[in-house]
């Protein structure tokens, strides 16, 4: 349907379970645009029945602070303000927040109030865009 897969949540509940898939797209993500993906997603759960018992199925935007997953998601959003975090510490550190210079395979360089930081792409566990108002 045009749209990236960002994020899939499952919620397993016997009588409120949520199944949430967040979407994304070039220019962004309407309410119009949830909607359609759902009916195409709903008809196609009813058929394959991947998932058992009962739930809701809910599509979203990944929202300003969106998570970044692949590198192509950290590339398209150089320049932005990132919160990340890594699997283990580097220099005795876990959590950083800073400011997105570059993202390729092997490095992700941010800028932070201290310095310029190069963090292996490998070691980082989360990240997120910090949104600016």
């Amino acid at each position: 349907m045009g749209f990236d897969l960002i994020e899939i949540e499952h919620f397993p509940n016997p009588k409120h379970g949520v199944l949430r898939l967040y979407i994304d797209k070039e220019g962004g993500v309407t309410v119009d645009d949830c909607s359609a993906v759902s009916h195409q997603i709903s008809a196609l759960i009813d058929v394959e029945e991947p998932i058992r018992g009962q739930f809701n199925l809910e599509i979203s935007s990944p929202g300003l602070d969106r998570p970044l997953r692949r590198l192509q998601d950290f590339q398209r959003f150089t320049g932005s303000l990132v919160k990340l975090k890594t699997m283990m510490p580097l220099d005795g550190q876990r959590n950083f927040k800073g400011r997105m210079l570059e993202a390729n395979e092997e490095v992700l360089v941010l800028e932070t109030d201290a310095e310029e930081i190069s963090l292996p792409m490998s070691a980082i566990e989360k990240a997120r865009i910090v949104p600016e108002y």
